[in-house]
C-alpha cells in the first residue's frame, strides 16, 4: 500500500499547473488539501485526515520546487527569432462552396507582392484571413457575395520561432499566454504551425506584448 505522500506525488504530477501555482506560493495548502482529498482517498481506499495531506504537500513543494517552471524557462531561452509585423487586417467569413475560388483570386493578387504578410485559418464553419492592409480596398470585390462575420484593422503580429521539442513539452503555450494575460494583453488570433506561432494583437498592445515575451526569453 502506498503512503499519503506517495499518493500526493501521483496526483499532483498529473496536474502540472497546480504544481506551478504551488511553487509560485499562490495556493493555500489547506484549500489545496481539501481539493485533492477525494482523489487521495480514492487512491488509498480509505479516509485521510486533512492535516496529513497538508504535511505531504509541504514536503512535495520542497522536493519539487520549480521543476515545471524550470523546464519551461529553459525552453523559452531556446526560442528563435521574434518577428513583429504591423499594418495588418483580419477578415472572418462564413465557409461556403465558393470561398475557395475567392481565396484563389486573393492569392493571384498577392503573388507578386514582396513583404506581404498573409495567413489563413479555416475552421468547421468559418475561415479567417490575416494579411497586410495594402489590398484591403480589393477585398469587397474578391469576396463579393460571401458572408463577412467580423473585420478588424489596426493590427500587428508577433511571430515566435519555437524549438523543436515544443511539441512534447506540455504547458509552453499556456506559459506564454498566462504571462500576456497577467499584463492585461488581449490576443485576437493565434495562428500556429509545428515550430512557430503568430499572435495577432491590436497595435496598442504590440510593444507591451513584445516586451513580455522578450523578458521571458532573456
Amino acid at each position: 500500500m502506498i503512503t499519503i505522500s506517495q499518493a500526493v506525488d501521483v496526483i499532483l504530477n498529473k496536474k502540472p499547473f497546480i504544481v506551478e501555482a504551488l511553487n509560485d506560493n499562490i495556493l493555500n495548502f489547506s484549500s489545496l488539501a481539501k481539493f485533492i482529498k477525494p482523489d487521495i482517498e480514492n487512491l488509498l481506499k480509505k479516509k485521510v485526515n486533512d492535516g496529513a495531506i497538508i504535511m505531504s504537500l509541504r514536503r512535495f513543494e520542497s522536493s519539487s520546487k520549480l521543476k515545471l517552471t524550470k523546464k519551461l524557462d529553459l525552453l523559452m531561452k531556446k526560442i528563435g527569432d521574434i518577428v513583429v509585423r504591423s499594418n495588418l487586417v483580419d477578415y472572418t467569413f462564413r465557409n461556403s462552396d465558393s470561398i475557395l475560388k475567392c481565396q484563389q483570386k486573393l492569392l493571384e493578387l498577392i503573388n507578386e507582392r514582396k513583404d506581404f504578410f498573409y495567413t489563413i485559418s479555416q475552421g468547421v464553419y468559418e475561415i479567417t484571413f490575416v494579411m497586410s492592409d495594402k489590398i484591403k480596398n480589393d477585398i469587397p470585390n474578391i469576396f463579393e457575395g460571401e458572408k463577412l462575420i467580423s473585420y478588424s484593422d489596426n493590427l500587428s503580429s508577433i511571430t515566435i520561432k519555437l524549438p523543436e521539442e515544443n511539441v512534447i513539452q506540455p504547458g509552453l503555450y499556456y506559459y506564454i499566454f498566462r504571462a500576456l494575460a497577467w499584463d492585461g494583453i488581449n490576443i485576437l488570433e493565434v495562428i500556429s504551425t509545428s515550430n512557430e506561432f503568430s499572435l495577432i494583437l491590436k497595435d496598442q498592445d504590440i510593444d507591451k506584448a513584445f516586451s513580455v515575451i522578450k523578458q521571458m526569453k532573456y
